[in-house]
C-alpha cells in the first residue's frame, strides 16, 4: 500500500501496530458504506486497505486480531428501524484483482478441502450488482418479512418497503420449504438513477452520489410510499436458512429461484473450471459499460453446495465464493488543501481537499491520504496536479502527482508536529505510521469523539446523541465522561429550554437514554474505545469471558506479568500481543478503572449469549487442536468448533476443556496429561462434533 513499506520489511512490532490501525480504519470505512449509505473512500482504496491488512496477516499469522477485517462482518444497523435478526449470518465477499490473484484463491479452497493441486471444480460467475444486500424470509411461500445486512447477524428490518417492491413476489410460485431466507439484491438502473437525480434537482432535494447509493436511500425509507414511488429492481442470488434441502449446486438453486418467481441475472452462468472463469471475466468487463446496471466486478462460488457446507467461512468471509473486482476508474484534477483531522485515539489523518472532478460519472471532492509517509513518498503539495481513481464511491485516492504541472513556489507539505484541536504535541511512536495528539484527556477532539463513538451504532446507539448534539453538550458543560450521559434525565427541563430542542425531543431523549441502560456485554465493551478493540473483538472478549465482572476480575489479575490470566489473554485465538497490551494498558489507567465503576452502577451489563447451536455439546468449551489430523485439515476443524460454540486458542492451561490429538501430538498432549485435561482423538472429535 502506498505510503507505507513492503510487507516483508515490517517487524513484528510494526506489523501489529499497523494491523491494529487497518481494523479501526476499516471499520469505520465499513460503518460509513453500510450504515450511512456514505461511503468516504472509493471501493479501490477500501480494497487497498483490505490487501495490505491481508498480506500482513498471511506473513505473520500469530498477529491476527480479533477484529480484523477478514473476521469482522459488515457494520451495525442505523437508527430509524427496527432490528431483524438473520436466522444465518449474512457475510460478505473476499476480493481478487487477478489472475493470479484467483489461482490462488483455488488453490486455497483445494489445501482446505485437502484435494490434489490439480482437481478441478465447477463455479457459478455472477456480475457483481451495486446495490444494497437484502435478507427475504419466506414461511410456508409467503414474504413475512425481509432485513438488510446490517452488522451480518442482524440488520434493519425493511419489510414495509420492501412489500412495494413490483420484481419481489409475495408468495412463492410451487412447492417451497417451509422456512428459507433468500438473499439478493436491490439496485436502481443507470437510467432510472438520471431520472430520480432530475427530480431531486427540481424539487431543490440533495442529489444522490450514485445509483448505489439511491437504492440504498430509497429502500430505508421510513415512509414506505416513498419507496414505492421509487424504480427499484432486485436480482435473487443467494441462500440464507431453509427447513428442507432445494438443490445439490448453486446453478440448480439459481433454477429454483426463477420458478419460484425471482428475478435472476440471466448473465449468471455455470463454469467449468478456472479457464472458463477468465473468459468470463473479460466478457463481462467487456460489456461492463454497456449494462443498464452497474457492476463493479463478478462473484465466483463454487457450484457444489456440499462442498460450500464443508468450506464454511473464514471471518467475515466465505471460503467458496470470492469477488473478482474490475478495475478503477481514473481522471486529473487539483489539490486544493490538505487538512486534518483527529480522531477519539489521537491519530491525525491528513485529508485532500480537491477541485471537484467527474469520475466515471460520480464527482468527488475529498480523499485521505492517510499519513504523512504517503504524502512525503508521492511529494504531494497544495496546488499540484493530481491523478485520481475511484471504482463506484465518492471519495477518491491519489494515484500520482503530475509533477510537469506544478504550479512555482510550492513547497513540500509540512505534517504539524503539533494537534490542530488543543495544541498538544503530536508524536509518532516508533514502529507506527500514524501521529497522534498526546493530550488525552484534555484534548477536546479527543473527548468529543470518545462519547460520539460511546453513543453510536454498534455501542450504546443512543438515538438522538449523534455527532452534533455530544459537541454541543460536552461543550456547554452537560456531559464530561460516559456516565454523565445517563445523568441527563436530571436536566431534562435545561435540555428542553436549549435552541432548537422543548419538550418533546428532550423527554425522546431522556426515553432514548433510559432504553439504553440495559446492554449487551459486547456492546460495552466495544463502546470503552479500548484502542485496538473494535465490535468483533469485543464479541470475542464478551464469549471468552461471558460476564461483565469475570472479564473485569480476568483484566485486571492479567496486570501481572506472567500470571494465568495474562497468558490466557494472549492465547485467546484471534488476541494477539497488541491487543492484550492495549486491554492491559486500558485497565493499568485509574481514571479508566473510575469510568468503568461509575458506568457499572449506572447500566445492568448483560452476560454474553454463548455463540452456535443451543444444543452443541462443546458450545462454550475451550478446545485445542494439536498435531495433523488426517480426515480434515486443522483449518476446517478450527471453523467446525467455532462455528458449534467452542472458544479455540493456542495453548492449553486448567481451564482448557478439550485437547484434540492428532498424529505426532507433541508438547500439548504432554501439557493436557499434566493437567488433567481430557484428550480426544480426531474420531471422538468428530463424533463429539456432529460430523459423522
Amino acid at each position: 500500500m502506498s505510503g507505507r513499506p513492503p510487507v516483508e520489511e515490517l517487524t513484528p512490532a510494526a506489523a501489529a501496530a499497523e494491523l491494529a490501525d487497518l481494523a479501526a480504519e476499516i471499520a469505520r470505512l465499513d460503518a460509513a458504506y453500510y450504515q450511512d449509505d456514505a461511503p468516504e473512500v472509493t471501493d479501490a482504496v477500501y480494497d487497498a486497505r483490505r490487501a495490505r491488512n491481508n498480506a500482513i496477516e498471511a506473513r505473520f499469522p500469530d498477529l491476527v486480531r480479533a477484529d480484523s477485517p477478514t473476521r469482522r462482518l459488515g457494520a451495525a444497523p442505523a437508527a430509524g428501524f427496527a432490528r431483524r435478526r438473520h436466522l444465518q449470518p449474512m457475510l460478505s465477499l473476499g476480493n481478487v484483482f487477478s489472475e493470479a490473484d484467483f489461482a490462488e484463491f483455488c488453490a486455497r479452497v483445494r489445501r482446505f478441502l485437502g484435494l490434489a493441486e490439480d482437481a478441478a471444480f465447477a463455479f457459478v460467475g455472477e456480475p457483481k450488482i451495486d446495490g444494497l444486500s437484502i435478507s427475504l424470509t419466506y414461511e410456508h411461500g409467503s414474504f413475512v418479512h425481509g432485513a438488510t445486512r446490517g452488522d451480518g447477524s442482524e440488520g434493519e428490518d425493511v419489510t414495509a418497503n420492501l412489500r412495494a417492491l413490483a420484481s419481489l413476489p409475495k408468495r412463492l410460485a410451487g412447492a417451497a420449504p417451509a422456512l428459507i431466507e433468500i438473499r439478493g439484491e436491490v439496485f436502481m438502473t443507470k437510467a432510472d438513477f438520471l431520472a430520480l437525480n432530475a427530480e431531486q434537482e427540481r424539487a431543490g432535494r440533495k442529489l444522490f452520489a450514485n445509483p448505489r447509493n439511491a437504492a440504498a436511500g430509497s429502500l430505508r425509507q421510513l415512509d414506505a410510499s416513498i419507496t414505492a414511488g421509487r424504480k427499484l429492481g432486485f436480482f435473487a442470488y443467494a441462500m440464507g436458512e431453509t427447513s428442507a434441502p432445494v438443490a445439490a449446486t448453486h446453478a440448480e438453486y439459481l433454477a429454483r429461484l426463477g420458478a419460484w418467481g425471482f428475478a435472476v441475472n440471466p448473465l449468471s452462468r455455470r463454469l467449468k473450471g478456472e479457464g472458463e472463469v477468465l473468459a468470463f471475466q473479460a466478457e463481462m468487463a467487456a460489456r461492463r459499460a454497456a449494462l443498464a446496471y452497474d457492476i463493479d466486478g463478478v462473484v465466483y462460488k463454487i457450484d457444489d453446495l456440499a462442498w460450500q457446507r464443508r468450506l464454511g467461512f473464514a471471518g467475515r468471509d466465505p471460503r467458496w465464493a470470492i469477488a473478482w473486482k474490475f478495475p478503477a476508474e481514473r481522471a486529473e484534477t487539483r489539490l486544493e488543501d490538505i487538512r486534518i483531522q483527529v480522531g477519539r485515539t489521537g491519530a491525525l489523518t491528513p485529508v485532500a481537499v480537491l477541485q471537484p472532478v467527474n469520475v466515471g460519472g460520480v464527482l468527488v471532492s475529498r480523499a485521505s491520504l492517510h499519513n504523512e509517509d504517503e504524502i512525503a513518498r508521492k511529494d504531494i503539495r497544495i496546488g499540484d496536479a493530481v491523478v485520481v481513481e475511484r471504482a463506484g464511491d465518492v471519495i477518491p485516492r491519489i494515484v500520482a502527482v503530475i509533477v510537469a504541472k506544478r504550479p512555482p513556489g510550492t513547497a513540500p507539505f509540512a505534517f504539524p508536529t503539533h494537534c490542530p484541536v488543543c495544541g498538544s504535541h503530536a508524536v509518532r511512536p516508533a514502529g507506527e505510521a500514524v501521529r497522534r495528539c498526546t493530550g488525552g484527556l484534555i484534548c477536546p477532539a479527543q473527548a468529543v469523539e470518545r462519547l460520539i463513538h460511546f453513543c453510536a451504532r454498534g455501542a450504546f446507539d443512543i438515538e438522538g446523541m449523534g455527532e452534533k448534539t455530544v459537541a454541543e453538550f460536552y461543550e456547554d458543560g452537560l456531559i464530561h465522561g460516559p456516565g454523565d450521559i445517563f445523568r441527563l434525565a436530571a436536566r431534562e427541563a435545561e435540555i428542553a429550554a436549549r435552541e432548537g430542542w422543548g419538550e418533546v425531543s428532550a423527554r425522546k431523549l431522556i426515553a432514548a437514554i433510559a432504553a439504553r441502560r440495559r446492554i449487551p456485554l459486547a456492546r460495552f465493551i466495544f463502546a470503552l474505545g479500548i484502542r485496538r478493540v473494535g465490535e468483533t473483538t469485543a464479541k470475542l472478549l464478551a464469549r471468552h469471558y461471558g460476564s461483565f465482572s469475570h472479564w473485569r476480575a480476568e483484566m485486571n489479575a492479567a496486570q501481572i506479568m506472567g500470571s494465568e490470566a495474562r497468558s490466557t489473554l494472549g492465547n485467546i485465538l484471534g488476541i494477539g500481543p497488541a491487543i492484550a497490551e492495549a486491554l492491559v494498558d486500558f485497565f493499568a489507567e485509574g481514571r479508566n478503572r473510575a469510568v468503568l465503576d461509575d458506568l457499572a452502577g449506572l447500566l445492568e451489563i448483560e452476560d454474553a449469549e454463548a455463540a452456535g447451536a443451543a444444543q452443541s455439546p462443546i458450545a462454550g468449551k475451550l478446545v485445542v487442536f494439536t498435531g495433523s489430523l488426517t480426515t480434515m485439515s486443522r483449518a476446517e476443524a478450527k471453523a467446525r468448533a467455532e462455528a458449534l460454540g467452542a472458544r479455540v486458542t493456542d495453548s492449553v492451561s486448567r481451564r482448557t476443556d478439550y485437547v484434540v490429538l492428532g498424529a505426532e501430538a507433541g508438547s500439548k498432549a504432554r501439557r493436557a496429561a499434566e493437567l488433567g485435561v481430557t484428550t480426544l482423538s480426531e474420531a471422538e472429535w468428530r463424533a463429539l462434533a456432529g460430523m459423522d
